[in-house]
């Protein structure tokens, strides 16, 4: 019986062990999934993209956390009285208005992520890989417009709105890139600089959308407000 209750206890105690260690694996698995040095993606490309528009960055926006990068954010940090760290935490983020990636693609469904890459895929083929995210910006750049539908299924089926679901391209097979520049839309990267309209140059249907105010250019496409 002696040996028996022994046992039980050690298992008790290796047990309570395994599980103060699990918690406390907890903290650094959430700090993981906050932007820093070496992490990469879209929440990077944005807050260089909006540390840059400000001036606290000079470095290109490559969606890589590196020294310029960390020195911008200290920079940032340090201007807006929070702690210094380098790293864009929840507080740092807040402050630049980006929302966590942790969260995930905002809310859409895995139904808007096909549609939306589905899109791109038609309407960007063959162009840059970040015009493509563009054109996935502009689709949810309409969405939260007043002038346009509030989904991303209303935006792309709305009359007249994108000529590749008349000419059969938006029935063809997804091409990866665009699946992946889908996701990085839908995570907040907007190399359009918030624009809503694109066209062609060489193939605009009316001179209307040549009138728009221009933000950029990017592969074939010019995108405007």
């Amino acid at each position: 019986m002696m040996q028996h209750s022994s046992a039980r206890r050690l298992a008790r105690a290796l047990a309570a062990l395994a599980l103060c260690a699990l918690l406390a694996l907890l903290p650094a698995a959430q700090a993981g999934a906050l932007s820093k040095m070496g992490s990469t993606g879209a929440e990077v490309r944005q807050i260089q993209t909006k540390l840059k528009n400000w001036g606290y960055y000079t470095g290109s926006v490559d969606g890589i956390y590196g020294t310029k990068t960390k020195n911008a954010v200290l920079y940032f940090q340090r201007k807006n009285g929070l702690a210094q760290d380098g790293i864009a935490g929840p507080a740092t983020l807040a402050a630049m208005g980006i929302s966590s990636s942790s969260g995930g693609s905002s809310g859409y469904s895995t139904n808007d992520y096909n549609l939306l890459a589905r899109l791109i895929s038609a309407e960007a083929r063959g162009e840059p890989y970040t015009g493509q995210v563009a054109v996935g910006a502009v689709v949810l750049n309409r969405v939260g417009h007043t002038s346009f539908p509030n989904s991303i299924s209303g935006v792309i089926y709305q009359s007249g709105a994108f000529s590749c679901l008349n000419d059969g391209q938006f029935w063809k097979t997804v091409t990866d890139s665009a699946y992946k520049a889908a996701r990085d839309a839908l995570n907040g990267w907007d190399p359009s600089g918030g624009a809503i309209y694109y066209y062609n140059p060489s193939t605009a249907p009316s001179k209307w959308i040549t009138t728009r105010p221009v933000v950029c250019r990017i592969g074939r496409h010019v995108f405007c407000l």
